[in-house]
């Protein structure tokens, strides 16, 4: 055996898991990417909300580094994520892992430079944690190398303190949040109020509250408690993923959180290995024996490890910073961040829901609703599932009816339904002007609550919903026109 070919750096016994990892990790990036190709045009484009171009003249590469400081073009945004999509695909199917260990770590670089490219010019859009988490588990991930060798542990490691920070950092947040976390009462009201529910947020609603009590209790112990034992012996540390995995598997099941959820169930299988997988699934197979692994791979990877763990400096910092950040990215690369969600929990729902009229002068019956997609809109539509797709759109109209002060995109929505840009329009469920576009748009505030047992047989509404007030007046192409001029 040669002299770097250890027990201390190959984990032979983590065959399995470096098979979920990348094969799932690699889903979530067509998942991504899938989502950039459907969406980033409309909201980002060379005539979105936002547009690129206007934003990249504005910042230096060096601290947003993009493919797209050369140049953008909604084409070269759908070539890119078309590509990055393919080479998920391969992943999935496992075709780079049979071949050297380069191989595998060449495509998951690619996905990460293209969907780093896109994060870093995706402004408001693409401000949620779960970007950041995306680019750091395919950045490591990347170096766990192919079926030819052995997982690296140390790989395997980091990625058990990519869990570590991602769920004890979530339950520092909570407890140095609202005071719902502390008295146990947060799912009272989370469920109801949480960014975009799915069809069985309405049932879990209504739930005893003992049982929303427990649920905090046992959230608490997932976050705070169980990350310490990912680095335990076994069977300890797969008692732990498993623990985890369990309760993200209920936040999949009761919620739509992108591809959050399921990454983070991906990413807790490092610390579940071969025997423990074999046990629950006793057809299981490992495959031949990995080769040793070329010196090459063994100093690259310690490189990189060494310099992961220097960035991992601020991150562990932040855990027991008195300020905690939620979500941040310590550098531009988004490689070892901190995150959280959740650290206060709304009691009120409240939704804008945007409308147009086509009259000249706008009479009170001619208002016509505009529906999306997954945010609530009509009482009488159920909740609908669509994560792990990530709705980028109904995401930032939860954060709007929060009052976000970042409201520069919802001014063009305005301007763009006016307009009647198709390209928008597409991305909404109901268009009540499909053959032209009104000549008045407005936006009404609505408190939204979930109905109860009663209205629900009585009225067959998902929702009950009272108007709080106005947040745009009626306004036309050419009242903008006025004011701008």
């Amino acid at each position: 055996m040669d002299w770097w070919n250890t027990p201390w750096w190959n984990a032979g016994d983590y065959l399995i898991a470096r098979e979920i990892l990348q094969r799932g990790v690699a889903a979530c990036f067509l998942i991504a990417f899938i989502s950039a190709f459907n969406q980033f045009p409309a909201l980002l484009g060379d005539h979105g909300l936002l547009p690129v171009a206007r934003f990249v003249s504005r910042i230096r590469f060096r601290d947003f580094p993009s493919l797209f400081h050369w140049r953008y073009s909604d084409r070269m945004l759908r070539t890119l994520a078309v590509a990055g999509a393919v080479g998920a695909a391969t992943l999935i199917v496992g075709l780079p892992q049979l071949g050297p260990p380069w191989l595998p770590l060449l495509i998951f670089l690619l996905l990460w430079a293209i969907d780093l490219s896109i994060v870093n010019v995706g402004q408001t859009f693409y401000s949620f944690g779960w970007e950041s988490l995306l680019l750091e588990a395919g950045f490591v991930v990347a170096f766990l190398g192919s079926n030819e060798v052995a997982p690296p542990l140390v790989v395997i490691l980091f990625l058990r303190w990519l869990v570590f920070r991602l769920e004890f950092g979530a339950g520092m947040i909570k407890m140095r949040g609202g005071p719902e976390w502390r008295d146990l009462t947060a799912l009272y009201f989370h469920h109801e109020t949480q960014p975009m529910p799915n069809p069985v947020s309405w049932y879990v609603h209504h739930l005893p509250k003992w049982m929303h009590r427990g649920e905090v209790l046992g959230n608490h112990f997932a976050q705070l408690v169980v990350p310490f034992f990912l680095f335990a012996p076994q069977p300890v540390a797969s008692v732990a993923a498993g623990v985890m995995i369990l309760t993200q598997l209920w936040l999949v099941f009761t919620g739509n959180f992108a591809w959050l959820n399921w990454i983070t169930i991906v990413l807790a299988c490092s610390a579940v290995d071969d025997r423990t997988f074999q046990t629950i699934l006793p057809g299981l197979s490992t495959g031949p024996a990995a080769s040793v692994s070329p010196l090459w791979f063994v100093l690259l990877v310690s490189a990189v490890t060494v310099w992961l763990v220097v960035l991992s400096y601020r991150p562990l910092r932040n855990l027991f910073a008195h300020r905690q950040l939620m979500n941040a990215s310590f550098n531009r690369y988004h490689l070892v961040n901190a995150y959280g969600a959740f650290g206060t929990v709304t009691r009120h729902r409240f939704e804008v829901v945007v409308e147009g009229n086509a009259d000249a002068r706008p009479s009170p019956d001619g208002w016509r609703e505009y529906e999306f997609r997954g945010k609530p809109g009509d009482p009488k539509r159920m909740p609908r599932q669509f994560a792990p797709y990530h709705l980028r759109l109904d995401w930032l109209m939860w954060f709007l009816a929060l009052g976000t002060p970042d409201t520069r995109w919802f001014e063009m929505l305005v301007m763009q339904l006016l307009a009647g840009d198709r390209t928008l329009l597409r991305m909404l469920r109901v268009n009540p002007f499909p053959d032209e576009p009104p000549r008045w748009i407005r936006a009404r505030v609505y408190l939204y609550r979930f109905s109860t047992r009663a209205e629900r047989r009585a009225e067959g509404i998902w929702w009950s919903r009272v108007e709080f007030g106005e947040l745009v007046e009626p306004v036309s192409l050419e009242n903008i026109a006025r004011r701008a001029g």
